[in-house]
C-alpha cells in the first residue's frame, strides 16, 4: 500500500514540519505515533520521513531518505471559463490529478454575473482543493491557481502550443490537431469555454492565433470539456516522450 504524501513549507536540514488542518488531521483522526513514515514534498524534493514529535496541531518529521524524482510532465496552462463554483471546482481537482501545471479562471461574455467579484474570496479554498488533489495523487509539486483574468487577456498568452475547445462544428479533433514532434520542453495552453458556449466576437478573437479544435459532435459541460482535453494532452505527451526514451 502506497504511503501518504505531504506537502510541508520546506525541508531544512533533514527536518520537516506540518500545522494546522494537515497536523490536526495526522494527530486526532490518524493518531499518528512517532516512528510511523510518510512522504513528503516542499515542491522541489520528496523524502520518506518518519514522524519525531506530535502535538495536537503540529507534527514535526526527520528525513530518512530522499525519493526518485517523479518523471517529468509536460507544462499544460488550463484557461477554464469561470462557471459555476461547484463544477469549477471540480475542474480544480481533476485538473490537478491529471498534472495540470498552472489553472487560470477566465471571465468570458456568458461568465454568470457576480461569479468574477467571489473569486478572490475562494482563492485559499481553491489553493486547498489543489493541494489535497497533489497529495491524493503523489504529485512533486503543487499546480498554481491564480485569480481570475479577463478574456482579453487569456488569448494574449505566450505559449509554444495554444489550443482552444469550440463546441461549433469545424474544429479539428483534438488528437490530429497536436504536433507529430512533442517533447518533455514544450508549453500547451488549452481554453476551455463557458456554459452556453463561445459568443461570436470571443471565437472571432481566439481564431486569430490559436488552434480550434474539437472533442467530437456531442455537446459536452464545460467541466467535461475540460477534463477530456486534459486527458488526451497529458497522455499524447506521455506517449510521445515515452517512446522517445525507449529508443534512446
Amino acid at each position: 500500500m502506497a504511503r501518504r504524501r505531504f506537502f510541508v513549507p520546506e525541508i531544512l536540514n533533514d527536518i520537516a514540519a506540518l500545522d494546522g488542518d494537515d497536523a490536526r488531521h495526522l494527530a486526532r483522526v490518524l493518531r499518528v505515533e512517532v516512528g510511523q513514515r510518510y512522504e513528503l514534498s516542499d515542491g522541489s524534493r520528496a523524502v520518506l520521513a518518519e514522524v519525531a514529535a506530535v502535538r495536537k496541531d503540529h507534527v514535526e518529521f526527520r528525513v530518512l531518505e530522499d525519493l526518485p524524482a517523479a518523471p517529468r510532465v509536460v507544462h499544460v496552462t488550463l484557461l477554464m471559463a469561470l462557471i459555476k463554483f461547484d463544477h469549477f471546482e471540480m475542474v480544480i481537482e481533476k485538473a490537478t490529478e491529471l498534472g495540470v501545471a498552472e489553472i487560470v479562471p477566465v471571465i468570458t461574455a456568458r461568465t454568470e454575473v457576480g461569479l468574477e467579484k467571489a473569486v478572490p474570496k475562494r482563492l485559499e479554498r481553491w489553493h486547498r482543493i489543489a493541494l489535497e488533489a497533489s497529495q491524493q495523487s503523489r504529485r512533486d509539486r503543487l499546480p498554481a491557481v491564480f485569480p481570475a483574468i479577463p478574456f482579453r487577456d487569456a488569448v494574449r498568452l505566450d505559449k509554444r502550443y495554444r489550443i482552444w475547445l469550440d463546441e461549433e462544428s469545424g474544429g479539428a479533433p483534438l488528437l490530429t490537431a497536436l504536433p507529430c514532434e512533442r517533447h518533455i520542453e514544450d508549453s500547451i495552453a488549452l481554453l476551455v469555454g463557458p456554459e452556453g458556449g463561445w459568443t461570436p466576437a470571443e471565437r472571432e478573437t481566439a481564431a486569430t492565433n490559436w488552434t480550434r479544435v474539437s472533442l467530437g459532435p456531442q455537446i459536452l459541460r464545460a467541466e467535461t470539456a475540460a477534463m477530456a482535453s486534459l486527458a488526451i494532452v497529458m497522455a499524447a505527451w506521455h506517449t510521445s516522450v515515452s517512446r522517445d526514451n525507449r529508443g534512446t
